[in-house]
């Protein structure tokens, strides 16, 4: 770097100082022209020049004429014209070699000072002492600093002569070398620098220092992870600048090396004095879903999500934020792995100490529901201290398959404390305690063979519930909805809301259990059955459905029988809906009779009456054999003729296959059937005799 340079005075001044007087002596000496040919009189010797007193001519041997007459005579010198000329150009010579003595060396690429000369609306110019002077731009002065006229500025040679032949100089690169070869030194010192953060870019920071931008690296912005980076701009931190890069003016700092160092000084005397059961006062560095990390001044500690709060919370953020100080407890400590446990519960009481005098059984209490499981709520009575409420003890008569039927999360609720055990830390409350007991009494209300009146309030595949008066749920089995419909699904019968009428069949106190029935509240009309419908009896019923395989019939009493295809005249039983339709009346004959299954089985061909037989007729194979003149001889049969024997042989079979399967599906299915019947259909009950609620669990975990 080149010596900065002092400011000497403007030689172009000193230059038009001496031409003035110089042309000052021109214009007030008398010259004489010189003749062309004058003898000097010998008995005058020629004088020596002199110049007038207060003249900075040199003295030179000029030839020269004294005038000897006027009122001047005694003191006028006449000098020549050709004289003069040589003496001018002496004089200027001497005063412009002086000048360039007095220039300074200016060289590109080098600091120095200069003064303002001028200030125009665009730029400054500076006198540096050279030839000429140079520019710098208005733009390089922020608003308000801008110089005046005689200021001195330092200023860096950008270029010695542009393309309009004028010095370009730099405020701002001055700065910046300036600045940069500090930054140098204190590089080289292991200084610090103090510098603030301007703006985000990607991967880090942009960073002050002195005028100077430089780089900090997002991963040296803290020891600890930093999510909001936003947040540091605009603040100011010490730094060490841990490298630089001359080529590319490049300064890289780092914030964390700092913080660390202070930090193992911290840590290494927080170490050597912490012991259990301290307390201590830390800041908050980072909060995740299992707990929080807490600064204790060089050292971490964790502070589990359980040991924040005697009570039930979420998430962290519920009780600290991020960069809050707060007060901890040491719990746990390992010097080996040198890691901290913390504790913010335990610098309170514990919630559970004199637990039974404030929550004593049979009292009733208020709390808040803050979790719900499949098997019941927990009520929170107060920060620490919860309750559960069972599933079995929300109500005394619904059947309550999930709790949210009843409550919601948050709700306040009121219940009666049944058990607390201390040892365990568990409280037992109820929520139908707060009501009577309806099924105390539920025998004197209820008794079987009662008949009552209720609301179907749940529909199952196998049955329905029929809510009676106080909210006691009854179940109505399959079996038991009629006498005679075969269904598939009790919501072909009856729907949610529906009032019913139902006979109590069975009632279990101690099991909390009402059987009713729907059927029962008439007669059963296959009581008498057998004495109507014997084999053999020639019945009349009207045809309510054509199947696929069978056509059902209503009889009398609301009982129905089947018609097997097989039961129909063989010309009818490839399509029996072409002889006949819905709502006809046909006589049939009771072929089969079985009270077990309430199956009646009809024919309706054994119902017609039989026409006498005539003679058969021979076929026209048996007619053509008989035409033939010997039977040794061969025969030839026409190839239609074999045709037609083989579709009638085949006819034949299938009509005996489909025969027998039909008279087999008509003896395996129940006379209330109109279709096949399904696997659920034919397979027997399977929760006849369990409970209801145990029998609806079952079958819907079959579903």
């Amino acid at each position: 770097m080149n010596e900065e340079k002092n400011l000497t005075p403007n030689p172009s001044e000193e230059v038009a100082e001496v031409q003035a007087e110089v042309n000052e002596v021109v214009e007030n000496s008398t010259v004489v022209e010189k003749p062309e040919a004058v003898e000097p009189a010998a008995e005058a010797p020629a004088a020596e020049p002199t110049l007038e007193a207060g003249s900075n001519t040199p003295e030179a041997p000029y030839e020269t004429e004294t005038v000897t007459s006027g009122p001047l005579s005694d003191i006028i010198r006449v000098i020549h014209k050709e004289d003069l000329k040589d003496d001018t150009q002496l004089l200027l010579e001497q005063e412009v070699l002086k000048y360039e003595k007095s220039l300074t060396n200016v060289s590109q690429d080098e600091r120095i000072i200069g003064k303002v000369v001028a200030v125009t609306d665009n730029d400054i110019l500076l006198d540096i002492g050279f030839k000429s002077e140079g520019i710098v731009s208005l733009t390089e002065f922020a608003e308000g600093e801008t110089p005046k006229v005689g200021d001195e500025i330092e200023v860096f040679v950008e270029q010695l002569e542009d393309e309009d032949g004028e010095m370009v100089l730099s405020k701002r690169k001055a700065d910046f070398m300036r600045v940069w070869q500090r930054v140098k030194e204190m590089f080289n010192n292991n200084e610090i620098v103090e510098g603030k953060i301007k703006s985000r870019i990607k991967g880090g920071m942009v960073v002050d220092i002195m005028g100077i931008d430089a780089f900090l690296p997002g991963s040296q912005l803290d020891v600890r992870p930093v999510t909001d980076f936003d947040a540091y701009v605009g603040k100011s931190f010490e730094y060490r600048i841990v490298k630089l890069s001359e080529l590319r003016k490049n300064i890289v700092l780092s914030r964390k090396t700092l913080l660390a160092e202070d930090l193992k000084e911290k840590r290494d005397e927080l170490l050597s004095n912490i012991k259990v059961g301290d307390v201590l006062t830390g800041k908050v560095k980072n909060i995740t879903d299992f707990g929080v990390f807490v600064d204790l001044g060089g050292l971490d500690g964790l502070l589990h999500i359980t040991d924040l709060s005697w009570g039930r919370i979420n998430h962290p953020r519920e009780v600290v934020s991020l960069d809050q100080e707060i007060e901890v407890k040491v719990i746990d400590y390992d010097d080996n792995k040198q890691r901290v446990s913390l504790g913010l519960k335990q610098l309170t009481p514990h919630p559970w100490e004199g637990i039974e005098q404030r929550y004593p059984v049979d009292s009733i209490v208020k709390g808040k529901i803050v979790n719900i499981a499949n098997y019941g709520v927990f009520v929170e009575l107060e920060k620490g201290v919860e309750g559960l409420i069972h599933i079995s003890e929300i109500s005394w008569t619904k059947h309550i398959k999930h709790p949210s039927e009843v409550f919601q999360m948050g709700e306040e609720v009121e219940a009666k404390v049944l058990a607390i055990d201390t040892e365990e830390r568990k409280i037992s409350l109820g929520f139908k305690q707060l009501e009577p007991d309806p099924w105390e009494d539920i025998d004197v209300t209820y008794a079987v063979d009662v008949i009552c009146e209720g609301t179907v309030s749940n529909i199952r595949p196998h049955g329905f519930y029929v809510t009676l008066k106080d909210n006691i749920d009854g179940f109505v089995k399959m079996e038991d909805i009629s006498w005679t419909k075969k269904i598939r699904h009790p919501k072909e019968i009856v729907k949610k809301g529906d009032v019913v009428t139902v006979k109590v069949l069975e009632l279990s106190k101690e099991e909390r259990k009402i059987i009713l029935g729907m059927k029962q509240i008439e007669e059963n009309p296959w009581a008498g059955a057998d004495k109507l419908y014997v084999e053999g009896a020639i019945v009349e019923g009207e045809v309510k459905k054509i199947a696929a395989k069978l056509v059902v019939v209503k009889l009398n009493n609301d009982l129905e029988g089947i018609i097997p295809l097989s039961e129909f005249p063989k010309e009818q039983r490839n399509n029996v809906k072409d002889f006949v339709n819905k709502g006809d009346m046909l006589q049939l004959k009771v072929i089969e009779l079985d009270m077990n299954e309430s199956r009646i089985v009809l024919s309706r061909q054994q119902a017609i009456p039989q026409a006498p037989t005539p003679e058969k007729e021979a076929t026209p194979a048996e007619k053509y054999m008989s035409n033939q003149v010997s039977i040794g001889e061969t025969i030839d049969i026409p190839q239609d003729i074999i045709n037609k024997i083989a579709q009638a042989e085949k006819a034949a079979s299938k009509a005996k296959k489909e025969e027998e399967t039909t008279v087999k599906e008509a003896e395996e299915t129940p006379a209330e059937i109109v279709e096949e019947p399904s696997e659920v259909e034919n397979k027997p009950a399977e929760n006849e005799d369990k409970n209801p609620e145990e029998a609806d669990e079952n079958e819907e975990e079959k579903e």
